[in-house]
This record gives C-alpha cells, structure tokens and sequence, in this order.
C-alpha cells in the first residue's frame, strides 16, 4: 500500500515544522525548504525517529535542480523519493532507485496539456498535482496516465482532504497543522 496507507502526508516548510512532523504519528512526510547545510542532519533526525522523508528538491537552498543534483541527494543524503518539477531530477531518482513525484501545476489547459506529454516522458512513480482542489483534474489525471496521484495546494479542510481522496488521490500533502492533527488522530495508538 502507497505510503504504508498513510492518506496526509504533512509537509514542512520550516525547521519548527519540520520538528512537530517527526515527532508526530506519521511515517511520511514531506521536507519542502531546507537549506544545502541542513540536509544530512535533517535526514538524520528524521531517520533516529523513524520517519521517511520525500524531499521537493527544487526548494533546497544553495543546490541546483538538476540530475547532479539529484543524483548527489539520492547517493548522499538518501531520503524516500525525490519531489521534482524537472523531467532530469526524476529520471535519475528512478534511476537511482528513489521514489519520484513529478510534482506539476494546473494553471491551465496549456500547462495540464504540457504536463501530459512531460508525465509520458518521465514515468515518475507519482504526480502531485497542485492545485489539489480540483476534484474532477485530479480523477482526470489520474485516469489518462495511470499514475498514483498526490493531491496539494490550497486544501483547507477535512472535506476537501476527502474530496480529493474520493476521486482518486493516493494520498494529500499539506502544510495545514490542523488538518494534520485532524487525520493525525486516526494513527495514534
């Protein structure tokens, strides 16, 4: 089962976040900005909890996103998937044998178009998909290229986490520290 069937998966954009994640009941979770100097102890922390972190390397501070990038993050710091917009970053993290999340965005029918041709390209692992708001996109997405899709951006409430379950997401990322206490209640022992 995807994410050992963890439907959130809270993503940090801040040290404190990143803190309250790790010690919180969820398996997975996203690191979203972090700096080149934070990375290896960032993952050490999160692996003495341990928690398995999928890495957006697009957002980390003082590293290039490209496929020396992301191999050196899949070799080095070794996290549980690489998210990226980059077609290179994805194809060396499945090279490398990283979880990859082609991350893209539904700006418009150009962009979803584009999206289509650069998802058949990469073949990444899964699609998050941002916004993540727009239930019948996301089933779209999901239906045309049969990849697992994450669901983020712009969800603020348990109704919408569950909207964009319903019709398809394997799992939703939020930053949202009170939908991941909300769902957090359900895996705590």
């Amino acid at each position: 089962m995807p994410f050992e069937g963890q439907r959130i998966l809270p993503a940090a954009k801040s040290m404190k976040q990143f803190e309250a994640m790790i010690e919180g009941p969820y398996t997975y979770g996203v690191m979203l900005e972090t700096h080149i100097a934070q990375l290896q102890s960032v993952m050490d922390e999160a692996r003495r909890y341990d928690k398995k972190i999928l890495l957006h390397a697009d957002l980390v501070q003082g590293l290039k996103n490209d496929e020396y990038a992301a191999e050196y993050l899949c070799q080095h710091i070794r996290p549980a998937g690489l998210i990226s917009t980059r077609a290179s970053v994805i194809q060396k993290a499945k090279q490398k044998g990283i979880t990859a999340i082609q991350r893209i965005f539904l700006l418009d029918t150009h962009a979803l178009e584009k999206s289509y041709l650069l998802l058949a390209k990469t073949q990444p692992d899964y699609i998050e998909v941002l916004p993540g708001v727009i239930p019948h996109i996301i089933a779209e997405v999901s239906v045309r290229t049969g990849i697992p899709i994450i669901a983020g951006g712009l969800i603020r409430s348990p109704e919408e986490v569950e909207l964009a379950l319903g019709v398809g997401a394997t799992a939703v990322t939020t930053s949202n520290a009170d939908l991941i206490r909300h769902f957090g209640k359900s895996l705590t022992p």
